[in-house]
């Protein structure tokens, strides 16, 4: 793998080990049970500074592409997300966000017409396994509701990863500004939802405004922003393959910082759900560079054309 396209992964996989950080810093900086409006403080302040920053709107088709991204990976990812954290038992819903490779594979093939080949579609599963050692625990009964959400969330974010590969950028406009759209038009769908299901903000003490305002900059602007650069960049199994780090952050993070026991068995489940990533990240770096190095293919009309060219071409030289 050449070094840009891997200081572009590195760079791209700081967003997931900022997410990992999030359960952390709701759980003891937070005002409890406020997911929506949390959700709403992460999305809204940081889209309206981008925006401030950056000073570009959408033009024409690009306010319903921008509000469909900003739905999908903000929007509807952050409800459905805290729904299934609350609801779950454990990091069950860590365990149903780990197959999000799998839902990247998938929309990649249908969206991007990238066949999956068997090495990443293994991966993508020794992955999840990795991740459900180091995060599930204990049994109990699941919450069918919170399995839907977890599962409808992990989907909604794979089909913005997916979709925001296949759409691009309109001509001169940077990740930051693109961030800026979809964090906007997410927190503004979050808003009514937040307000009728949760009722007015909560009273903030300086602990609070702090976490909110970590989540706010460096966890969602400077996130996201890296997370749609990288988009743009990679491919998007290689993006998706990067979602198992959050988790395992959030279990590093718990260990070092909030004094939970790691057993030897999630440390090999650590260890197995990262070489899986690396192996979905050079599996899916290959296909590329193969991809990249083929000659370009032609249609029977286009090969005749050319051939006719050819013959032309020949016969001007002979004469």
């Amino acid at each position: 793998m050449k070094r840009p396209a891997t200081m572009t992964i590195l760079l791209t996989a700081l967003a997931p080990v900022s997410w990992g950080t999030t359960y952390a810093v709701t759980t003891e900086f937070l005002p409890p049970d406020r997911p929506l409006f949390t959700g709403l403080m992460r999305a809204l302040p940081a889209g309206l500074l981008l925006l401030a920053l950056t000073r570009v709107l959408p033009r024409g088709v690009w306010w319903a592409k921008a509000a469909a991204l900003g739905a999908l990976n903000i929007g509807v990812f952050f409800p459905l997300l805290f729904v299934s954290a609350y609801r779950l038992p454990g990091g069950m819903a860590a365990v149903v966000g780990s197959v999000g490779p799998l839902f990247v594979v998938g929309l990649s093939a249908l969206l991007l017409g990238q066949r999956p080949a068997a090495r990443t579609l293994v991966a993508g599963v020794v992955a999840a396994f990795g991740v459900s050692l180091v995060v599930l625990k204990g049994a109990g009964a699941l919450d069918v509701v919170g399995v839907l959400a977890a599962v409808a969330s992990t989907a909604s974010m794979a089909a913005g990863t997916v979709l925001t590969k296949r759409w691009g950028r309109p001509d001169g406009v940077g990740p930051l500004v693109l961030t800026g759209w979809q964090l906007t038009a997410g927190g503004l769908l979050i808003a009514p939802v937040a307000f009728l299901a949760e009722g007015a903000p909560p009273a903030l003490d300086g602990r609070a405004a702090g976490g909110y305002l970590y989540l706010a900059l460096a966890n969602t602007a400077l996130a996201y922003w890296l997370w749609f650069r990288g988009i743009g960049r990679l491919n998007a199994t290689q993006v998706g393959f990067l979602g198992p780090l959050s988790p395992l952050t959030a279990a590093v993070v718990g260990w070092a910082a909030l004094g939970q026991a790691l057993a030897p068995l999630q440390v090999a489940g650590m260890a197995l759900a990262f070489g899986a990533t690396l192996a979905g990240q050079l599996g899916a770096g290959r296909r590329a560079g193969r991809r990249a190095g083929r000659p370009p293919s032609f249609s029977f009309a286009e090969k005749t054309a050319r051939k006719d060219s050819m013959d032309l071409t020949g016969q001007a030289l002979r004469r």
